[in-house]
């Protein structure tokens, strides 16, 4: 018999008998059958437990029975401080049924009663209740609430929201305008706060400042030094900032307009003088999101293991110092897990590699994996539930067919079921709990046709071909859709894309965009909290068979059709790390 049969068979037994059990001892305790303690409350509750099942619910109760000796006839009664009559019947219920009756009208009493008692599992349903329950409007309130419990999940789960859900707490929730000087100074000097841009920052301290204005307007200063009045749009520092009444009317504030005046000026001078200016702080971006990594490519005609990274909110890129010591490589594909960042096979001018390396970028260490059973170069990638699957690519002779999917837990590679084709230089992506494969060439012709493989039945099946050939195209999904940009139809490169539905299971096409490309990479940037668009963003780092390389960048908007340009970077494989 399967070991994960014997596995699942146990565990449905244990939980079967788990639940017999709370049934009986409900039964008993209903009765008041070898209840052998009586908990009171202050305001005449009374409860007949078994001491029993209150000490494994609870730490508290463990050291309350232990500690107590008790004496003479019948159930011994404690008295239990603190709580109410309501609170303890919910607590009492959850210890033998092990279900949280918990609402919105109790959960600002029931976690306190949970965190005092020490039950922990009601604590963490709470906590989930609460979690479920969190927007923009009430996300200042349960940070407030879970600090004075000492909640930390809860607390910092909360502050998260409220930093990335910046532009709508401010302009939605009336807890941001009861804040106190300190706490919204502490708010709006954040490094993480997610915002498009400084202006949004000045008119959040404005609308708290116009709500009270007789008594916050002489603050203006405290909260013109928490915004990076140096990114802002010239003219609107000008005619919304320098003008305000509030600034014009404070005398504090005429040094931290003249400092950002003098730096504006240096910026002009800088663009005229090609000179360097040091950065203060009214102008230092926050701290993004999320960061584009590019890994490895193409760069100055050979392989690179150079590492890029793309600040989405200072659109700059920055070289890593921490290049992989292994050496270059190219045509190769990443995956990340975690802050593990997996590069698959490739090439390195002479090599065609079935090697496999992981960089960590919180440690900023390289690390070898094993390696795959195939040597891959122009392989497709995908990550699903924490399995990295490799498919098809070039092994110097021919292309492949041929499925491989890692095990990070026992650093294994194992062949799944093979594709109906064989591809290189295709995508993939995940989808709905599948790995889907677009595009690609065979040897002899470039792609059009698409299949899905089934983890659960390891299992690969035709989907409808795309509307045109592509090889070196790539893939993304979103939404429930995937998006195919790009590649190589056999004759040119394409400025097109399309999107496949697996509702309708149909492809459509997409605006174009504007340039032709190739063998680039794509990756699905964070979506702007002030707006109801997302981004994509697009890195041409290989044009096949093109002895010039196009150094731009694509940032494309789905919804309105949109591409805007990005500052330049290394060419080479891509994807976004949240933070």
């Amino acid at each position: 018999m399967d070991a994960t049969m014997v596995l699942s068979s146990s565990e449905e037994s244990l939980a079967k008998m788990k639940a017999e059990c709370q049934v009986v001892w409900t039964e008993l305790k209903e009765a008041k059958k070898f209840c052998d303690v009586v908990l009171q409350t202050e305001d005449g509750g009374t409860f007949a437990v078994h001491k029993s099942i209150m000490a494994v619910c609870s730490p508290y109760f463990r050291a309350l029975f232990t500690s107590r000796v008790s004496s003479g006839r019948g159930r011994p009664k404690v008295l239990i401080p603190g709580v109410t009559s309501a609170m303890l019947q919910l607590i009492v219920h959850y210890a033998y049924s092990g279900v949280t009756a918990v609402t919105e009208d109790n959960v600002v009493h029931l976690l306190p009663a949970a965190d005092q008692f020490n039950v922990l599992g009601m604590l963490g349903e709470c906590t989930q209740f609460l979690l479920r329950k969190m927007d923009a409007e009430n996300c200042i309130g349960f940070e407030e609430f879970a600090r004075c419990f000492f909640v930390f999940d809860l607390e910092q789960a909360a502050q998260r929201y409220l930093l990335s859900h910046f532009s709508e707490v401010v302009t939605q929730s009336e807890e941001f305008l009861d804040m106190s000087l300190d706490a919204v100074v502490g708010l709006l000097n954040h490094d993480r706060i997610n915002v498009r841009n400084e202006e949004l920052v000045w008119e959040a301290g404005l609308r708290w400042i116009e709500h009270r204005p007789a008594e916050r307007k002489r603050h203006v200063e405290a909260i013109m030094r928490c915004i990076r009045l140096g990114l802002m749009d010239t003219q609107y520092f000008m005619e919304k900032v320098k003008m305000h009444k509030y600034v014009e009317n404070n005398e504090s504030c005429k040094p931290i307009v003249i400092e950002t005046l003098r730096f504006l000026w240096d910026l002009e001078m800088i663009g005229q003088k090609k000179d360097v200016v040091e950065t203060p702080f009214l102008a230092t971006p926050r701290i993004p999101y999320c960061i584009l990594f590019t890994i490895g490519g193409w760069s100055g005609g050979s392989p690179t293991n150079l590492i890029e990274t793309y600040d989405t909110k200072a659109d700059r890129w920055i070289k890593v110092k921490e290049t992989d010591p292994a050496g270059p490589r190219a045509y190769h594909k990443l995956a990340v897990i975690g802050y593990d960042i997996y590069v698959i096979g490739g090439f390195d001018g002479n090599d065609y590699f079935n090697s496999c390396r992981c960089f960590n970028a919180i440690s900023k260490e390289w690390r070898d994996i094993a390696p795959m059973h195939t040597k891959r170069c122009y392989v497709s990638v995908a990550a699903l539930d924490n399995l990295i699957y490799a498919m098809g690519g070039y092994d110097g002779h021919h292309r492949q067919n041929t499925v491989e999917r890692y095990d990070l837990e026992i650093n294994q590679w194992t062949f799944v079921a093979p594709m109906n084709v064989q591809r290189s230089d295709a995508s993939a992506t995940t989808l709905n709990g599948r790995v889907y494969i677009v595009g690609g060439f065979n040897g002899s012709e470039c792609l059009a046709s698409a299949e899905f493989y089934n983890p659960q039945t390891d299992q690969w099946t035709i989907t409808p071909s795309m509307k045109q050939r592509r090889s070196g195209v790539s893939v993304i999904s979103h939404h429930g859709r995937i998006y195919a940009l790009g590649g190589f139809n056999g004759i040119s490169r394409l400025v097109n894309g399309e999107k496949y539905d697996p509702e309708s299971d149909q492809w459509t096409h997409i605006p174009d965009m504007f340039n032709p490309r190739s063998n680039f990479a794509i990756e699905v940037g964070r979506p702007r909290m002030d707006s109801h668009y997302w981004n994509v963003q697009i890195l041409m780092f290989w044009l096949i068979g093109c002895v010039q390389f196009t150094k731009n960048s694509n940032l494309a908007n789905t919804r309105s059709g949109l591409y805007k340009e990005l500052a330049q970077g290394c060419r080479s494989n891509c994807f976004t790390m949240n933070l």
